[in-house]
Protein backbone atom coordinates (compact mmCIF):
# COMPACT_ATOMS: atom_id res chain seq x y z
CA UNK A 1 0.00 0.00 0.00
CA UNK A 2 1.12 3.85 -0.88
CA UNK A 3 2.06 5.71 2.11
CA UNK A 4 0.80 8.80 0.87
CA UNK A 5 -2.55 9.74 2.84
CA UNK A 6 -4.52 12.38 1.38
CA UNK A 7 -6.49 12.81 4.56
CA UNK A 8 -7.42 11.17 8.17
CA UNK A 9 -10.06 11.70 10.34
CA UNK A 10 -9.23 12.26 14.49
CA UNK A 11 -12.05 13.21 16.50
CA UNK A 12 -13.43 16.00 16.03
CA UNK A 13 -11.16 17.75 13.49
CA UNK A 14 -10.80 16.27 9.76
CA UNK A 15 -6.84 16.66 8.61
CA UNK A 16 -6.19 16.92 5.14
CA UNK A 17 -2.66 17.15 2.48
CA UNK A 18 -3.52 20.04 0.81
CA UNK A 19 -2.90 19.31 -2.95
CA UNK A 20 -2.81 22.87 -3.89
CA UNK A 21 0.52 23.00 -2.29
CA UNK A 22 2.25 20.29 -3.81
CA UNK A 23 4.95 19.15 -5.19
CA UNK A 24 6.51 22.38 -3.73
CA UNK A 25 5.58 22.21 -0.10
CA UNK A 26 3.54 19.51 2.57
CA UNK A 27 1.01 21.40 4.25
CA UNK A 28 -1.74 19.36 6.27
CA UNK A 29 -4.78 21.39 6.91
CA UNK A 30 -6.80 20.75 10.22
CA UNK A 31 -10.46 21.12 9.73
CA UNK A 32 -12.81 21.61 12.49
CA UNK A 33 -16.05 23.57 10.88
CA UNK A 34 -17.93 21.87 8.39
CA UNK A 35 -17.45 25.38 6.46
CA UNK A 36 -13.93 24.77 6.52
CA UNK A 37 -14.30 21.65 4.93
CA UNK A 38 -16.71 22.76 2.05
CA UNK A 39 -13.79 25.27 1.24
CA UNK A 40 -11.41 22.65 1.33
CA UNK A 41 -13.53 21.12 -1.55
CA UNK A 42 -14.23 24.10 -3.35
CA UNK A 43 -10.71 25.44 -3.69
CA UNK A 44 -9.20 22.22 -5.01
CA UNK A 45 -7.23 21.55 -1.26
CA UNK A 46 -8.83 18.15 -1.59
CA UNK A 47 -9.85 17.21 -4.94
CA UNK A 48 -9.92 13.85 -6.61
CA UNK A 49 -14.20 12.21 -6.70
CA UNK A 50 -13.15 9.45 -4.47
CA UNK A 51 -11.49 11.39 -1.78
CA UNK A 52 -13.73 14.28 -2.30
CA UNK A 53 -16.70 11.62 -1.27
CA UNK A 54 -14.52 10.54 2.30
CA UNK A 55 -13.77 13.96 2.76
CA UNK A 56 -17.51 15.15 2.96
CA UNK A 57 -18.45 12.08 4.90
CA UNK A 58 -16.24 13.41 7.35
CA UNK A 59 -17.23 16.95 6.92
CA UNK A 60 -20.87 15.79 7.81
CA UNK A 61 -19.15 14.11 11.06
CA UNK A 62 -17.39 17.65 11.97
CA UNK A 63 -21.30 19.64 11.68
CA UNK A 64 -22.63 16.43 13.85
CA UNK A 65 -19.66 17.09 16.75
CA UNK A 66 -20.06 21.26 16.31
CA UNK A 67 -23.93 21.52 17.11
CA UNK A 68 -24.98 23.87 14.69
CA UNK A 69 -26.02 22.43 12.14
CA UNK A 70 -29.17 20.38 11.10
CA UNK A 71 -28.58 16.59 9.28
CA UNK A 72 -30.04 18.75 6.12
CA UNK A 73 -28.45 21.81 6.31
CA UNK A 74 -24.45 20.34 6.50
CA UNK A 75 -25.61 18.03 4.06
CA UNK A 76 -26.79 21.17 1.25
CA UNK A 77 -23.46 23.47 2.69
CA UNK A 78 -21.15 20.19 1.26
CA UNK A 79 -23.37 19.12 -1.75
CA UNK A 80 -23.33 22.78 -2.97
CA UNK A 81 -19.11 22.77 -3.54
CA UNK A 82 -18.80 20.63 -6.76
CA UNK A 83 -21.47 19.86 -9.31
CA UNK A 84 -19.75 16.62 -11.23
CA UNK A 85 -17.97 14.13 -8.70
CA UNK A 86 -20.81 11.68 -7.63
CA UNK A 87 -18.75 10.40 -4.78
CA UNK A 88 -19.58 13.82 -3.17
CA UNK A 89 -23.02 13.11 -3.26
CA UNK A 90 -22.71 9.74 -1.65
CA UNK A 91 -20.10 10.32 0.44
CA UNK A 92 -22.63 12.71 2.10
CA UNK A 93 -25.91 10.86 2.21
CA UNK A 94 -24.13 8.29 3.52
CA UNK A 95 -23.46 9.96 6.81
CA UNK A 96 -26.61 11.94 6.70
CA UNK A 97 -28.83 8.92 6.81
CA UNK A 98 -27.20 7.62 9.64
CA UNK A 99 -27.24 11.39 11.59
CA UNK A 100 -30.88 11.80 10.90
CA UNK A 101 -31.88 7.93 11.65
CA UNK A 102 -30.19 8.66 15.27
CA UNK A 103 -27.25 6.54 14.64
CA UNK A 104 -23.22 6.82 14.65
CA UNK A 105 -22.11 9.76 11.93
CA UNK A 106 -18.35 8.85 12.30
CA UNK A 107 -19.52 5.18 12.61
CA UNK A 108 -21.23 5.67 8.98
CA UNK A 109 -17.90 8.29 8.00
CA UNK A 110 -15.18 5.73 8.84
CA UNK A 111 -16.81 2.87 7.47
CA UNK A 112 -17.30 4.74 3.64
CA UNK A 113 -13.84 5.44 4.08
CA UNK A 114 -12.83 2.15 4.81
CA UNK A 115 -15.49 0.82 1.58
CA UNK A 116 -13.36 2.95 -0.68
CA UNK A 117 -9.95 2.16 0.14
CA UNK A 118 -10.92 -1.46 -0.22
CA UNK A 119 -12.58 -1.24 -3.54
CA UNK A 120 -9.59 1.32 -4.52
CA UNK A 121 -7.39 -2.04 -3.86
CA UNK A 122 -9.40 -4.57 -5.49
CA UNK A 123 -9.67 -1.54 -8.61
CA UNK A 124 -5.78 -2.41 -8.69
CA UNK A 125 -6.06 -6.14 -8.06
CA UNK A 126 -8.23 -6.58 -11.10
CA UNK A 127 -6.74 -4.23 -13.81
CA UNK A 128 -3.29 -5.46 -12.78
CA UNK A 129 -3.34 -8.16 -15.46
CA UNK A 130 -3.98 -5.47 -18.09
CA UNK A 131 -0.74 -4.57 -17.84
CA UNK A 132 1.16 -7.41 -18.17
CA UNK A 133 2.12 -6.66 -21.68
CA UNK A 134 0.66 -2.95 -22.02
CA UNK A 135 3.98 -1.48 -20.79
CA UNK A 136 3.65 1.86 -21.63
CA UNK A 137 0.88 3.61 -20.23
CA UNK A 138 -1.00 6.85 -20.54
CA UNK A 139 -2.80 9.06 -17.75
CA UNK A 140 -5.04 11.87 -17.75
CA UNK A 141 -5.19 13.93 -14.21
CA UNK A 142 -4.45 12.88 -10.75
CA UNK A 143 -6.45 9.62 -10.19
CA UNK A 144 -3.89 8.55 -7.82
CA UNK A 145 -3.93 7.84 -3.93
CA UNK A 146 -4.11 11.44 -3.11
CA UNK A 147 -6.91 11.51 -5.48
CA UNK A 148 -8.59 8.44 -3.74
CA UNK A 149 -7.89 8.62 0.32
CA UNK A 150 -5.71 5.17 -0.85
CA UNK A 151 -4.44 3.18 -3.83
CA UNK A 152 -5.65 5.47 -6.31
CA UNK A 153 -7.84 4.05 -9.32
CA UNK A 154 -6.68 4.62 -12.54
CA UNK A 155 -3.02 3.79 -10.64
CA UNK A 156 -4.00 1.39 -8.09
CA UNK A 157 -3.25 -0.96 -11.28
CA UNK A 158 -0.04 0.04 -12.20
CA UNK A 159 1.08 0.05 -8.64
CA UNK A 160 -0.16 -3.68 -8.01
CA UNK A 161 1.63 -4.26 -11.78
CA UNK A 162 4.69 -3.13 -10.88
CA UNK A 163 4.63 -4.37 -7.57
CA UNK A 164 4.11 -8.00 -9.13
CA UNK A 165 7.45 -7.25 -11.25
CA UNK A 166 6.03 -5.51 -14.22
CA UNK A 167 7.92 -2.99 -16.11
CA UNK A 168 6.09 -0.21 -16.75
CA UNK A 169 6.54 3.39 -17.78
CA UNK A 170 4.30 5.95 -17.41
CA UNK A 171 3.60 8.86 -19.62
CA UNK A 172 1.73 11.92 -17.70
CA UNK A 173 -0.34 14.56 -19.27
CA UNK A 174 0.18 17.42 -17.84
CA UNK A 175 -3.63 18.60 -17.64
CA UNK A 176 -3.88 21.86 -17.98
CA UNK A 177 -5.04 24.55 -16.29
CA UNK A 178 -4.47 23.41 -12.43
CA UNK A 179 -1.83 20.62 -13.82
CA UNK A 180 -2.55 17.96 -11.67
CA UNK A 181 -0.82 15.54 -13.35
CA UNK A 182 2.38 17.26 -13.62
CA UNK A 183 2.06 18.32 -10.25
CA UNK A 184 0.11 15.48 -8.38
CA UNK A 185 0.44 12.37 -10.94
CA UNK A 186 4.02 12.58 -11.28
CA UNK A 187 5.15 13.32 -7.25
CA UNK A 188 3.38 9.97 -6.74
CA UNK A 189 5.24 8.02 -8.94
CA UNK A 190 8.64 10.06 -8.02
CA UNK A 191 7.90 8.25 -4.37
CA UNK A 192 7.27 5.15 -5.50
CA UNK A 193 10.34 5.53 -8.52
CA UNK A 194 7.87 4.59 -11.30
CA UNK A 195 9.29 5.25 -14.41
CA UNK A 196 7.53 7.97 -16.30
CA UNK A 197 7.44 11.33 -18.47
CA UNK A 198 5.80 14.46 -17.74
CA UNK A 199 3.80 15.58 -21.40
CA UNK A 200 2.51 18.47 -22.52
CA UNK A 201 -1.51 17.48 -23.24
CA UNK A 202 -1.36 18.02 -26.58
CA UNK A 203 1.43 15.87 -27.29
CA UNK A 204 -0.56 13.41 -26.49
CA UNK A 205 -1.61 12.47 -29.61
CA UNK A 206 1.20 11.90 -30.73
CA UNK A 207 2.33 9.42 -28.69
CA UNK A 208 -0.64 7.38 -29.24
CA UNK A 209 -0.27 7.91 -33.16
CA UNK A 210 3.53 6.97 -33.22
CA UNK A 211 2.73 3.25 -31.55
CA UNK A 212 4.36 4.69 -28.12
CA UNK A 213 1.41 3.95 -25.89
CA UNK A 214 0.26 0.80 -25.17
CA UNK A 215 -2.85 1.81 -23.19
CA UNK A 216 -4.33 4.21 -21.32
CA UNK A 217 -5.84 4.50 -17.95
CA UNK A 218 -7.79 7.40 -16.28
CA UNK A 219 -10.14 8.04 -13.39
CA UNK A 220 -13.85 8.88 -13.51
CA UNK A 221 -15.63 11.52 -11.68
CA UNK A 222 -19.50 10.02 -12.92
CA UNK A 223 -20.44 7.33 -14.83
CA UNK A 224 -23.93 7.19 -16.29
CA UNK A 225 -26.02 4.21 -16.48
CA UNK A 226 -24.98 3.72 -20.44
CA UNK A 227 -21.13 3.94 -19.53
CA UNK A 228 -20.94 7.50 -20.96
CA UNK A 229 -18.30 9.55 -18.18
CA UNK A 230 -16.97 12.70 -17.00
CA UNK A 231 -13.55 12.97 -16.18
CA UNK A 232 -10.99 16.08 -16.24
CA UNK A 233 -11.31 18.29 -19.29
CA UNK A 234 -9.19 17.19 -21.99
CA UNK A 235 -10.16 13.31 -21.56
CA UNK A 236 -12.49 12.96 -24.54
CA UNK A 237 -9.87 13.80 -27.03
CA UNK A 238 -7.86 11.01 -25.70
CA UNK A 239 -10.49 8.66 -25.72
CA UNK A 240 -10.65 9.75 -29.50
CA UNK A 241 -7.67 9.77 -30.33
CA UNK A 242 -6.86 6.43 -28.44
CA UNK A 243 -9.74 5.10 -30.44
CA UNK A 244 -8.32 5.97 -33.75
CA UNK A 245 -5.13 4.61 -32.91
CA UNK A 246 -6.62 1.52 -31.99
CA UNK A 247 -4.92 1.83 -28.20
CA UNK A 248 -6.96 0.36 -25.56
CA UNK A 249 -9.00 2.89 -23.19
CA UNK A 250 -9.71 1.96 -19.72
CA UNK A 251 -11.92 3.46 -17.04
CA UNK A 252 -11.03 2.69 -13.08
CA UNK A 253 -13.43 3.46 -10.73
CA UNK A 254 -15.48 2.41 -7.46
CA UNK A 255 -18.75 2.00 -7.49
CA UNK A 256 -19.36 5.15 -5.38
CA UNK A 257 -19.00 6.88 -9.01
CA UNK A 258 -21.51 4.98 -10.86
CA UNK A 259 -24.34 6.72 -11.21
CA UNK A 260 -27.63 4.49 -11.99
CA UNK A 261 -30.15 7.34 -12.06
CA UNK A 262 -28.53 8.99 -15.47
CA UNK A 263 -29.43 7.36 -17.95
CA UNK A 264 -26.37 9.13 -20.47
CA UNK A 265 -23.51 11.48 -20.34
CA UNK A 266 -26.00 14.22 -21.73
CA UNK A 267 -27.26 15.16 -17.91
CA UNK A 268 -24.54 14.80 -16.13
CA UNK A 269 -23.69 18.61 -15.02
CA UNK A 270 -20.35 20.09 -15.98
CA UNK A 271 -18.86 22.39 -13.37
CA UNK A 272 -16.83 25.98 -14.70
CA UNK A 273 -14.46 27.22 -12.76
CA UNK A 274 -12.85 30.93 -12.41
CA UNK A 275 -10.78 31.98 -15.39
CA UNK A 276 -8.12 32.87 -13.54
CA UNK A 277 -7.25 29.45 -13.53
CA UNK A 278 -6.49 29.33 -16.79
CA UNK A 279 -5.19 33.20 -17.31
CA UNK A 280 -2.36 32.70 -14.61
CA UNK A 281 -0.22 30.15 -13.91
CA UNK A 282 1.13 30.09 -10.14
CA UNK A 283 -0.73 33.30 -9.48
CA UNK A 284 1.17 35.34 -12.18
CA UNK A 285 -1.11 36.28 -15.10
CA UNK A 286 0.19 35.05 -18.67
CA UNK A 287 -2.70 36.38 -20.87
CA UNK A 288 -2.94 40.02 -21.90
CA UNK A 289 -4.85 42.23 -19.32
CA UNK A 290 -8.15 42.34 -21.81
CA UNK A 291 -8.44 38.70 -22.19
CA UNK A 292 -11.39 36.30 -21.17
CA UNK A 293 -11.51 32.71 -20.36
CA UNK A 294 -13.74 30.04 -20.48
CA UNK A 295 -12.72 27.01 -18.02
CA UNK A 296 -14.69 23.98 -17.81
CA UNK A 297 -13.59 21.44 -15.40
CA UNK A 298 -14.60 18.66 -17.11
CA UNK A 299 -15.56 16.83 -20.44
CA UNK A 300 -17.99 13.94 -20.96
CA UNK A 301 -16.71 10.81 -23.00
CA UNK A 302 -19.30 8.65 -24.68
CA UNK A 303 -19.20 4.96 -23.66
CA UNK A 304 -18.04 3.98 -27.12
CA UNK A 305 -14.60 5.08 -27.14
CA UNK A 306 -14.30 3.13 -23.36
CA UNK A 307 -12.76 -0.48 -23.92
CA UNK A 308 -13.73 -1.60 -20.27
CA UNK A 309 -13.97 -0.38 -16.83
CA UNK A 310 -11.73 -1.25 -14.21
CA UNK A 311 -14.25 -2.13 -11.40
CA UNK A 312 -14.09 -3.71 -7.98
CA UNK A 313 -15.53 -6.76 -8.72
CA UNK A 314 -13.28 -7.02 -11.61
CA UNK A 315 -12.81 -5.80 -15.43
CA UNK A 316 -16.43 -4.86 -17.20
CA UNK A 317 -16.18 -4.23 -21.12
CA UNK A 318 -18.91 -1.72 -22.06
CA UNK A 319 -21.43 -3.83 -23.66
CA UNK A 320 -22.08 -5.03 -19.87
CA UNK A 321 -21.38 -1.94 -18.10
CA UNK A 322 -25.30 -1.20 -17.75
CA UNK A 323 -25.88 -4.05 -15.69
CA UNK A 324 -23.34 -3.93 -13.90
CA UNK A 325 -24.11 -0.37 -12.72
CA UNK A 326 -27.85 -1.35 -11.73
CA UNK A 327 -26.72 -4.25 -10.06
CA UNK A 328 -24.05 -2.36 -8.05
CA UNK A 329 -26.87 0.53 -6.91
CA UNK A 330 -29.52 -1.81 -6.34
CA UNK A 331 -26.46 -3.63 -3.73
CA UNK A 332 -25.69 -0.53 -2.40
CA UNK A 333 -28.74 1.47 -2.27
CA UNK A 334 -26.45 4.77 -3.92
CA UNK A 335 -29.48 6.86 -4.93
CA UNK A 336 -28.78 10.04 -3.65
CA UNK A 337 -30.13 12.92 -5.21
Amino acid sequence: MTAVRALWFRDPVLSILDQRELPRRTVVRRLSRVEDVAEAIRTLAVRGAPAIGVAAAYGMVVAERGGRHTPERAAGLLRATRPTAYDLFVGVETVRRAWASGGDPLAAADAYRTRIVEECHAIGTAGAPLFATARRVLTHCNAGALATVEWGTALAPIRVARRNGARLFVWVDETRPLLQGSRLTAWELARERIPHAIIADNAAGHYLATGQVDAVIVGADRIARNGDFANKIGTYEKAVVAHENGVPFYVAAPWSTFDARRASGASIPVEERGEDEVLEVGGRRLAPSASRARNPAFDVTPAKFVTAYVTPAGVVRQRAVGRAISEAARARAFAPD
